[in-house]
């Protein structure tokens, strides 16, 4: 594509010694299955005058096109799975200055999320151009039945750019918080996995639930009364974080602690004969965000506060977990279920923190 002639002939009012200097390429990178970001620094000679536009092109097709202000620009248009190039020039009153040297090569892919949210056996199938993918599971925390220590929270798991094949199955297991089968994970418990939160035994609060993957934390423990009687119960343990463990739960008249890396709060321990204990707060699927904070015991006439939620997790209400891998307080309250969630290009998209919201 020339710069400064259009079939042939001198544009009007081009001025060679008016014109600005090249832009200075950056990277270019995906935006999305069909188009690519493309950064570039401003010249710091703009010639005659100030420039009025910046334009990025398609060096592969010569057709693709866009313009605008400042950098980065966003060329559209593309076809998923091919390999592109790009230069970017400058405009003034005087014409367009010289191309700038070539982008690095970027193929746009396929970009997708699927989540697991409900207990169960599932069969991922790998879509058409996806190669990798990044997984983070989040393990389910049991049910309490009755006894007065706080149930553990969920462990959390992360593994990034992970070899798939198009076309191909893939398990996906989400924990039940209704049995023994808690954990969660992706192919198998050596891939990716989050661990389920525990029981506990008799008045002991429940352990927190492990990890396997690149990355994660640990599901927060559930309190332990300091006294074995059903009038002194526990709170919850909070889900883990992204890069922490999750809040262990407040004894007795005692409160819960708060999340780490991401992850929820610890349920506040019950005041015997006055309010129950607080569930653990949960985790969110979407990457790593705020901690929790651990439940308050007893504050006034509205109970145990629970713990609240890490990540974007869900907040606990009163004995029950938050969303997703909250630990129940003691006593027979309701822990929370755990989730599977796969983010591609997983070269792309990676867990902490890059690109792994919903796109």
């Amino acid at each position: 594509m020339s710069m400064r002639y259009q079939a042939g002939i001198v544009l009007p009012g081009y001025n060679a010694l008016k014109v600005a200097n090249a832009p200075t390429i950056g990277s270019a990178s995906q935006a999305s299955s069909t188009s690519v970001s493309v950064a570039f620094t401003a010249p710091a000679c703009t010639g005659g005058g100030a420039i009025s536009a910046y334009t990025a092109y398609c060096t592969t097709t010569g057709t693709n096109t866009t313009s605008g202000a400042s950098s980065p620009l966003t060329v559209t248009g593309l076809t998923t799975g091919t390999a592109y190039t790009f230069k970017v020039f400058a405009t003034n009153a005087y014409g367009p200055s010289y191309p700038s040297s070539a982008s690095n090569s970027v193929t746009p892919l396929t970009i997708g999320q699927d989540a697991y949210t409900t207990a169960g056996t599932y069969s991922w199938v790998a879509p058409s151009g996806v190669t990798s993918v990044s997984v983070v599971a989040v393990g389910a925390a049991r049910d309490n039945s009755g006894v007065a220590g706080g149930v553990g929270g969920g462990g959390l798991g992360y593994k990034n750019n992970y070899s798939v094949t198009p076309g191909n199955s893939y398990t996906v297991v989400v924990g039940n918080r209704a049995t023994s089968s808690t954990d969660s994970y992706f192919v198998s418990t050596a891939v990716v996995k989050g661990g389920g939160g525990q029981l506990g035994s008799g008045c002991a609060g429940g352990a927190g639930g492990t990890y396997t993957g690149d990355g994660g934390g640990n599901g927060g423990a559930g309190g332990t009364p300091a006294a074995c009687s059903s009038t002194y119960e526990s709170g919850g343990g909070g889900a883990a974080g992204y890069s922490g463990n999750g809040g262990r739960g407040g004894n007795n008249n005692a409160n819960g602690s708060y999340g780490a890396g991401g992850g929820g709060g610890g349920g506040g321990g019950g005041v015997p004969g006055v309010a129950g204990p607080g569930g653990g707060g949960g985790v969110g699927i979407l990457g790593q965000g705020s901690s929790g904070s651990g439940g308050f015991k007893y504050p006034g006439s509205c109970g145990t506060v629970g713990g609240f939620g890490g990540s974007g997790g869900g907040n606990a209400a009163n004995g029950t977990g938050g969303l997703y891998g909250g630990g129940a307080g003691g006593g027979g309250n309701t822990s929370r279920g755990g989730a599977v969630r796969i983010i591609y290009p997983g070269t792309t998209r990676s867990f902490p923190s890059t690109n792994t919201g919903n796109l």
